[in-house]
C-alpha cells in the first residue's frame, strides 16, 4: 500500500478555520470594549395629575348636622321633628361625595336611585334636576327621603363610611324633593297615548302608588280601589305626622290624579267585590294587589281582653289618619293613659311609644325581649324616643296583663330574658330566666310585634297561591298564580320598609307591560320638570 500523504501547512490552516474553536481559542478572542455610559442623576417620576389634585384637595368636610325641634318642645306637638338642610348645607354635604366609578351605594338601593348623578346636581346647585333625577327610578322621593331606613342601605354601602361617616343620602333626597314641591316646580311630564288597556290596583300604600304611576305614564287607564276614606295606605295611618307630615302624602295622590289615575275611596275589594268579578263585571285586563299586611298580632297571653289593650294597628289609625291628637277639633275619641307600656322593638313600636308621649302621658315605656343593639328599629328612632323620655325595658317580655274588678288594665307582668346561641337571623336568641318576673303599674298596653297579612283577597280568591304565613306567592315580575294578576309589597314580603315596597311594585309594572304588550323593562318618563318637546301644550311655558 502507498504511504498515506501528510497535509500541507496551507491544508493544516484550511483543516483549523474549518474546526470548531477550542476552549483555550474562545478565551483567546478580543473583548469587545463596552461603551462607557454617563451617569446621571436619578430622576423623579413625573406625579400624576390625579396625585396633584389630592394633595391640592382640603379635608373632606364632617357630615352635616340637621337642626332638630328640642326634645321638649317636640313632645307637646306633632310637627315634624328634623328642620331639614339648608341649600348652604345641602351643597357642602353633597360635595363630600367623591364619585365612585362603581357606587355601592345604589346596589344598596332597591329602586336603584342614581344616587352620585343626583348628590352631583345638588353640589352644582341645581336642585330640581336632582328631584328629576331621582324620580327616575323612585316616584315618592320626599317620603323615602324621610323614613327609609338608609343607614342599613345605601348609606350602609357607601365608600366613605369604611374611613368615617357616610354621605346623608337620605338627607339630600329628602332636600330637593322639597325644594321641588315648594317651591312649585311639578311640572306633567307627557304621557303615552291610551291603549284602551284597563289596570286594577287594590290598595293605595306605597306599592299601588308606585304601579299606578309608572303604568298610567305607559298610557294604560288606571284605577285605585282603596278601603279608607283617604288613600296612602300605612303612609297616612301608619307613620306618625312627626315622622311623615300628611300633607306631602296629599301632594303625590294629587299628582297622581292629575295624570288621570281614579282613585275610588271606601271599596273594600273582598267585600264589595272580588278580584273575580274585577274582570268579569269591570271589565279590567289585569289588577295588582298592593293591600300590605294590616292584620294585628297579638301575643296570646291573659289579660289582652281587658279595656285598655291596644293592637298598634288600631291605636296609629286613630291617631293619625282619624286625627285624634286633635280631638276634640276631630270627633276621634283614643285612651291617653297615664303609665303606658308599649310592647315590641320595631319602628313601630317608637312611632306608638313617641305619639303616647305627645297625647299627654307622663311616663312611657317600651318593654323588649331582647338587647339594645337587636332592636330592629332605625337607630334614630330609638335616640329620638330616648331624648323625649322613653324608658327601655330590655331583655324582658310581658307574660300577663292584669287588671281591676271592672276589667281595666293595671298593671302588667314581664319575665326577663338572657341572650342564648344565635337564631336562624344570626341574633342571638332571647332566653327566658326562669322565676325572675316582675310587675309595674300601667293603664295602657299597646301590643306593637307585626303584623300578619289581611287574610281577605286569599280567602275570596282560593286560586291565588299564598305561603304558610298567608303570604301572597310571586315570581321575580310579581306574577301571582293567577294569570293577570299581580302583587307586591308586605302581602308579598310580610311587614317591611316602604322603599322595598316601591321596589317589588316597580317589578310588577313590568311584569305587567310586558304581558300586556310583549315589552320589557320600559323608560318611563318621570315627574320633574321635563324639556318641552314631552310636555302638553298647556304645560309649555308661554313665551313673553
Amino acid at each position: 500500500m502507498s504511504e498515506k500523504k501528510k497535509p500541507t501547512t496551507e491544508e493544516k490552516k484550511l483543516i483549523k478555520t474549518d474546526a470548531k474553536p477550542s476552549t483555550k481559542e474562545k478565551k483567546a478572542k478580543p473583548k469587545l470594549k463596552k461603551p462607557t455610559t454617563i451617569k446621571k442623576e436619578p430622576t423623579k417620576t413625573p406625579e400624576k395629575a390625579s396625585d396633584r389634585e389630592k394633595k391640592k384637595r382640603p379635608p373632606r368636610p364632617p357630615r352635616a348636622k340637621m337642626n332638630e325641634q328640642p326634645p321638649e318642645i317636640r313632645v307637646k306637638n306633632f310637627e315634624e321633628v328634623p328642620y331639614g338642610l339648608t341649600p348652604e348645607q345641602a351643597k357642602i354635604e353633597a360635595s363630600r361625595c367623591i364619585q365612585c366609578k362603581k357606587p355601592k351605594c345604589v346596589e344598596g338601593c332597591p329602586v336603584g336611585v342614581k344616587i352620585p348623578e343626583f348628590i352631583a346636581l345638588i353640589a352644582d346647585g341645581k336642585f330640581v334636576e336632582a328631584a328629576c333625577k331621582i324620580k327616575e327610578t323612585n316616584v315618592l322621593p320626599a317620603v323615602c327621603g324621610r323614613v327609609c331606613p338608609q343607614e342599613t342601605q345605601c348609606e350602609e354601602t357607601c365608600v366613605l363610611a369604611r374611613r368615617s361617616e357616610p354621605v346623608a343620602i337620605g338627607w339630600l333626597e329628602k332636600f330637593c324633593a322639597d325644594f321641588e314641591r315648594l317651591g312649585g316646580h311639578i311640572k306633567l311630564p307627557k304621557k303615552q297615548k291610551p291603549n284602551r288597556k284597563k289596570i286594577a290596583i287594590i290598595g293605595s300604600g306605597p306599592a299601588g302608588l308606585t304601579v299606578a304611576g309608572d303604568l298610567t305614564l305607559l298610557g294604560y287607564s288606571v284605577t285605585i280601589f282603596e278601603a279608607f276614606h283617604k288613600g296612602g295606605g300605612v303612609l297616612v295611618y301608619g307613620i306618625p305626622e312627626f315622622r311623615l307630615p300628611k300633607e306631602i302624602v296629599e301632594k303625590e295622590i294629587h299628582y297622581l290624579e292629575r295624570l288621570g289615575v281614579t282613585i275610588k275611596y271606601n271599596h273594600v275589594i273582598g267585600r264589595c267585590k272580588s278580584i273575580d268579578e274585577l274582570f268579569t263585571r269591570d271589565g279590567f285586563d289585569t289588577v295588582f294587589i298592593g293591600v300590605g299586611a294590616g292584620l294585628p298580632r297579638f301575643m296570646n297571653m291573659p289579660g289582652e281582653n281587658l279595656t285598655g289593650v291596644y293592637s298598634a294597628n288600631e291605636y296609629l289609625t286613630r291617631s293619625n289618619l282619624m286625627k285624634a291628637y286633635l280631638f276634640p277639633d276631630y270627633n276621634t275619641p283614643i285612651r291617653k293613659g297615664r303609665s303606658v307600656t308599649v310592647v315590641g322593638g320595631g319602628n313601630v313600636a317608637m312611632d306608638c311609644a313617641r305619639t303616647a308621649m305627645r297625647l299627654g302621658s307622663s311616663k312611657v315605656t317600651l318593654v323588649y325581649r331582647r338587647a339594645r343593639e337587636q332592636m330592629p328599629a332605625r337607630l334614630e328612632e330609638i335616640h329620638h324616643a330616648e331624648e323625649e323620655g322613653i324608658i327601655l325595658r330590655l331583655l324582658s317580655n310581658p307574660v300577663e296583663i292584669i287588671g281591676d274588678e271592672k276589667g281595666r288594665v293595671t298593671k302588667i307582668k314581664c319575665q326577663r330574658y338572657e341572650l342564648g346561641e344565635p337564631d336562624d337571623s344570626g341574633r342571638r336568641r332571647p332566653v327566658p330566666i326562669e322565676n325572675d318576673y316582675f310587675e309595674y303599674d300601667t293603664d295602657l298596653v299597646i301590643i306593637a310585634i307585626g303584623n300578619n297579612s289581611n287574610p281577605l283577597i286569599a280567602a275570596t280568591t282560593p286560586d291565588i297561591k299564598t305561603n304558610k304565613w298567608g303570604n301572597i306567592v310571586v315570581d321575580d315580575l310579581g306574577r301571582t298564580s293567577k294569570k293577570y294578576v299581580y302583587a307586591a309589597g308586605d302581602i308579598v314580603t310580610g311587614a317591611a320598609t316602604v322603599i322595598s315596597a316601591m321596589g317589588g311594585a316597580r317589578q310588577a309594572a313590568i311584569g305587567i307591560h310586558y304581558d300586556l304588550t310583549g315589552h320589557i323593562d320600559p323608560e318611563i318618563p318621570t315627574a320633574c320638570e321635563m324639556p318641552d318637546e314631552w310636555l302638553d301644550e298647556e304645560e309649555k311655558p308661554k313665551a313673553n
